[in-house]
């Protein structure tokens, strides 16, 4: 009882926060049968807004919808999830291309983001947030991270680790780059908070998108790896289509 009302304080946080950002949320289907990753964006500016989700061979990658207001790539257009053998990646940057290198090369999750730090778009100094599933590792279940300044202060660079050594079946944990609206926008604080998960993959991407603030939310993923076999299936939904 505790903890549905936590789920429902939790989500109806959400649901109230204009502008989150970018966010992700990792965890378990209640049944125990997949591991599940959600991404979501969301923007502001023309640029940011002007986006869609696009499978390429089961990585997906941001894409402008239009591509002739396209103004600046940098920030925008990136991979949000990758795999590579037992690794599911997942962030709101380029360092899913750091991350994905590293596992490839024999290097770990910590190891490849201990190279980068929040992004350089000064006065918010966004963080950068990453999450990563293994099925081989033994000693975690997933872990996620964020990188972000000190007090919107590019001197400074905290970087935060947080391990979860089970899944809890149909608990998922959230975290995403910004506290809420503000200029310049404050980032996240506190640790990943707890959000609900379904086993139906349809289920929870229309549940998150429509916990999203409908002006502001531009596109979402949800990835569902099976425990068993490693094979996934993943749904996108896009303001623009």
């Amino acid at each position: 009882m505790v903890l549905q009302q936590k789920l429902k304080k939790n989500i109806e946080s959400l649901r109230t926060n204009e502008y989150p950002g970018r966010g992700m949320v990792i965890g378990m289907s209640p049944d125990s049968k997949y591991y599940i990753q959600v991404y979501w964006i969301m923007g502001r500016s023309e640029n940011s807004r002007n986006r869609i989700f696009e499978n390429d061979n089961g990585f997906i990658r941001t894409k402008a919808y239009d591509e002739s207001k396209l103004t600046d790539p940098s920030l925008i257009i990136y991979y949000p999830a990758k795999h590579s053998g037992s690794c599911h990646i997942v962030t709101n940057g380029d360092q899913t291309d750091t991350i994905y290198d590293a596992i490839n090369d024999g290097r770990d999750f910590e190891n490849a983001l201990n190279t980068r730090c929040f992004e350089p778009d000064s006065p918010n100094f966004t963080p950068r947030i990453s999450g990563i599933i293994d099925l081989k590792d033994s000693m975690y279940a997933y872990s996620l991270s964020i990188l972000k300044s000190y007090n919107n202060t590019p001197e400074f660079c905290i970087r935060h680790y947080y391990n979860y050594e089970h899944a809890v079946p149909g608990i998922g944990h959230c975290i995403h780059t910004y506290a809420g609206d503000g200029n310049p926008l404050p980032s996240f604080s506190g640790e990943p908070y707890e959000l609900e998960l379904f086993n139906d993959i349809d289920e929870t991407a229309e549940f998150y998108w429509n916990s999203l603030n409908a002006e502001n939310r531009v596109s979402i993923l949800a990835k569902y790896i099976n425990v068993e076999d490693g094979t996934f299936k993943i749904k996108v939904i896009n303001k623009h289509q």
